[in-house]
């Protein structure tokens, strides 16, 4: 089987890599030249573990190539999916115009039938836009050419998206003919063989299906905030409380971390798609509003918790602030809607100097905001003469950090725990004052 898949961003380019990877021959399509020429010479545009050797391995078997123009391809492809931008727009809704250049694109080139797979996370009733506007396209030229449109939403969670693709826990793909199940049936049997979790739903369900997971997951997040701030308040430790409430087999033990806030480039963008969508249909998603209204909250706690240590904001003018963890979260290099972005924006306006580290993160930091920061080598080095540490990203080497070599870096005694996954006792122990969420 022949596809492509167009977009090489994070869900285009775990796409086209994994399905080459069962064997399909994948063309990836950018028209950013830039981009396409670098993954030609091996050269991979974002942190996924476990992606670069898999775009090298197939690649090099022939079943992984790239190129810049869709109308190359059309005609040689059983499926063409659709994994572009969708940038929200002011109001909040999704942007749709790169989806439906896609379509355009497809409607004026295309001869033969093909699935056109909308990947993308897109607003209920986007596939029927496009269908559309291929139609439109068709129209134009004066031709009839059967196609099919399906909605085959992504369930990929950054720093394990490869492992999610290729042993998912399900995939929905919404269809609304008979051949197109059998094809797209056909497409991911590969990934069935232990276990059928290939769910048939119709179009509009399955656009849904996305925007309801990931709003149900980040509303676990906000809940879970917004306990730990009245855990703070009544004495109580968010800790025990999540424990208590995740062995109830009703509720499970997982998305039910106290934290600074959830940022990325689904949750924050989803929560306020769905809403809009709901406004646009005349329907008020009161939760979602509250969940949204919590989470702008919650990264703003760590800078309210310093505010209160020293006083008064003013007081942390001339103040160093070390920062550990820049990526909404560990084992990727995203800061889109990262809680780090916010802590650094009002540290530096109150006059704080801020030093950073991440694992994988340092150079996105750097090409978001350029050198308003001190950029460090390592955990310690951004440590050195700070009056004050925040840990805002979970990654597993920020853990159990060295408390004498910290104690020597540190100016300041003061360390604040976005994540709650430092050993407040053993830091008291050695002398520093510990201030986490919910506790």
């Amino acid at each position: 089987m022949r596809i492509a898949v167009v977009g090489t961003g994070y869900v285009g380019l775990v796409t086209g890599t994994c399905f080459s990877e069962m064997g399909v021959h994948v063309t990836c399509i950018d028209v950013d030249k830039s981009k396409i020429d670098a993954l030609n010479q091996g050269i991979i545009p974002i942190y996924e573990p476990g992606l670069e050797t898999l775009v090298h391995k197939n690649m090099k078997s022939g079943r992984l190539q790239f190129m810049t123009r869709l109308e190359d391809v059309i005609n040689d492809v059983d499926i063409v999916f659709s994994a572009v931008g969708t940038p929200p727009d002011e109001d909040g809704s999704a942007d749709l115009k790169y989806v439906l250049e896609v379509a355009r694109t497809i409607g004026r080139h295309m001869n033969r039938y093909l699935v056109v797979v909308t990947k993308s996370t897109v607003p209920v009733g986007t596939a029927m836009k496009v269908k559309a506007t291929i139609r439109e396209e068709l129209q134009k030229r004066g031709v009839d050419v059967e196609f099919d449109v399906a909605s085959n939403p992504e369930f990929l969670k950054e720093g394990n998206a490869v492992k999610d693709f290729m042993s998912p826990d399900r995939v929905v793909v919404g269809v609304e003919s008979e051949r197109a199940r059998k094809l797209m049936a056909r497409l991911y049997k590969p990934f069935m063989i232990v276990s059928d979790r290939l769910i048939f739903t119709d179009i509009p369900s399955a656009e849904m299906i996305k925007y309801a997971a990931n709003s149900m997951l980040a509303t676990r997040i906000s809940f879970m905030n917004d306990i730990a701030n009245l855990c703070e308040l009544v004495g109580a430790d968010v800790n025990m409380v999540r424990k208590g409430i995740g062995s109830d087999t009703r509720i499970g033990k997982k998305f039910l971390y106290a934290g600074c806030g959830y940022g990325g480039s689904c949750f924050p963008k989803d929560v306020k798609a769905l809403i809009k969508t709901a406004a646009d249909n005349g329907y008020n998603l009161r939760v979602l509003q509250a969940v949204e209204e919590v989470n702008n909250d919650q990264k703003l706690v760590l800078f309210n918790k310093i505010v209160k240590h020293y006083g008064d904001v003013s007081q942390l003018k001339g103040k160093t602030i070390a920062m550990w963890g820049l990526s909404f979260k560990p084992e990727t290099d995203d800061m889109r809607e990262a809680p780090s972005l916010v802590l650094i924006d009002l540290l530096l306006k109150a006059g704080a100097t801020v030093k950073v580290y991440d694992p994988v993160a340092m150079d996105e930091c750097r090409r978001r905001i350029g050198d308003s920061v001190i950029y460090s080598r390592d955990m310690y080095d951004a440590a050195d003469g700070a009056d004050a540490l925040m840990l805002v990203t979970e990654w597993k080497e920020l853990r159990m950090p060295n408390m004498e070599t910290l104690a020597a870096k540190m100016r300041g005694r003061l360390v604040l725990d976005g994540r709650n996954i430092l050993d407040g006792e053993e830091l008291k122990q050695a002398g520093f004052e510990y201030h986490c969420i919910g506790k």
